[in-house]
């Protein structure tokens, strides 16, 4: 399914990342649930275009690593969890913030708010 505007609207990845800001102020809270997994990934680039791939994310306490694979092109990050917010540093000049939502999914924002991405779970 491809993405759908109501899903990533503007206001949503911005209140996303509110969200990610006012979680970096509060204690760290340790993981209810881990993220570790394999992900289908559906994206859209700061021009509009769309992308899909696959992801796999390794989660270790708060710490966590991600390996992407779009196209034939390959990309790694790693980062920290705090609760459902997750900071994803890949070598860019910002990061990639996902939210864990409520069914597993992490719906994110990189190219600083500009472009989206959602992850959806392999099972």
């Amino acid at each position: 399914m491809p993405i759908s505007k109501q899903l990533f609207s503007r206001r949503a990845a911005i209140a996303g990342l509110s969200a990610a800001s006012l979680a970096g102020a509060l204690p760290e809270v340790a993981a209810a649930q881990s993220v570790t997994g394999q992900y289908r990934a559906e994206g859209m680039n700061a021009n509009g275009s769309r992308y899909t791939g696959t992801v796999v994310v390794a989660q270790n306490g708060t710490q966590v690593r991600f390996n992407w694979t779009v196209g034939s092109s390959q990309y790694m990050g790693s980062g920290t969890r705090n609760g459902d917010i997750l900071w994803i540093d890949w070598g860019s000049a910002h990061p990639v913030v996902y939210v864990k939502m409520p069914n597993g999914e992490l719906h994110g924002t990189w190219d600083n708010g500009r472009a989206l991405e959602r992850l959806i779970p392999l099972r």
